[in-house]
């Protein structure tokens, strides 16, 4: 893309996806993570009725009289958006690539936090951390990140969820709302590290899945290339036989990513690019309705 065509598609996007956030997502971003997280306040003197659990000890030594700990929900959210941009991000069956959907799902996440006032940072990861983007405030920042979604070229081609997980440990102190968005379909181990950021942050999968990558058409011989290696194969598609198999090997890799998120505390929103228009629209309205009724 030119810069004129690029900026074209920024403004595009920031239109519809600010048109969603105000008409669709209106309050239920806000009621699903506001007040997430608490943050110490100050201490009182301990009367008859408190907790007391949330003595402090060490006050109440030097004072010779029980203290208790006060805490306020925190005021402020501090959003991360993991974003994969390896190769397999290229490939869409429908409406739209699986690159243009995550640019177009962040900035739904990002304009979200920014009415709520929240700071929101930007990973951009293949099989290594390709850039990052502290979290900020303000409409020029959510702009930048939408702006790098959609043109940036990545150095690698293959997949680690595992670096930018530790990546996000070593540069986020403060307990975060962690959106990881990918295909998920990292051939080596990643669980780890997602259990460890998950013990720290609250950590939610947007997990981008295409028909076309579960259910093979009939048909003869066709080639296909892997884009994160560019390995070429050849498919026999007149072989129901093995359209039964790579089905089920594709199910079954699907719904290992669901049970370990299931397992691990990890929400995990399965978002179809089958759907032909904003697949993401009902997907995030079921995920934050859930995360308020469980408040």
């Amino acid at each position: 893309m030119t810069t004129r065509e690029l900026m074209r598609k920024v403004r595009r996007i920031e239109i519809r996806t600010r048109g969603i956030v105000s008409e669709m997502f209106s309050g239920e971003y806000s009621s699903a993570f506001r007040g997430r997280g608490i943050e110490f306040s100050e201490v009182r003197e301990y009367v008859p009725g408190d907790d007391v659990r949330a003595i402090d000890w060490n006050v109440s030594a030097r004072e010779g009289k029980p203290y208790i700990k006060l805490f306020e929900e925190e005021r402020e959210l501090l959003v991360m958006l993991l974003v994969d941009v390896s190769a397999s991000g290229d490939f869409g069956s429908v409406a739209m690539l699986k690159r243009e959907l995550a640019a177009e799902l962040a900035a739904v996440l990002a304009f979200s936090a920014l009415r709520n006032q929240d700071k929101v940072g930007l990973i951009l990861f293949s099989d290594k951390v390709e850039t990052y983007i502290p979290a900020k405030k303000g409409t020029s920042h959510a702009l930048r990140m939408i702006r790098d979604l959609l043109a940036f070229k990545p150095e690698s081609r293959g997949t680690d969820l595992s670096e930018a997980l530790n990546y996000l440990l070593h540069t986020t102190r403060k307990r975060a709302t962690v959106f990881l968005v990918s295909d998920f379909q990292q051939p080596g181990p990643w669980q780890d590290a997602a259990r460890i950021v998950a013990r720290k942050h609250d950590l939610i999968a947007l997990h981008l899945v295409d028909p076309r990558e579960r259910l093979l058409p009939p048909g003869g011989l066709l080639p296909a290339e892997d884009p994160e290696t560019g390995d070429v194969v050849w498919l026999d598609l007149a072989d129901k036989g093995f359209r039964r198999r790579y089905f089920q090997a594709r199910e079954q890799q699907r719904e290992e990513v669901a049970r370990f998120c299931a397992r691990s505390n990890i929400d995990r929103v399965e978002i179809d690019l089958g759907e032909p228009e904003q697949p993401y629209l009902r997907p995030l309205q079921r995920f934050f309705k859930a995360r308020e009724a469980r408040r």
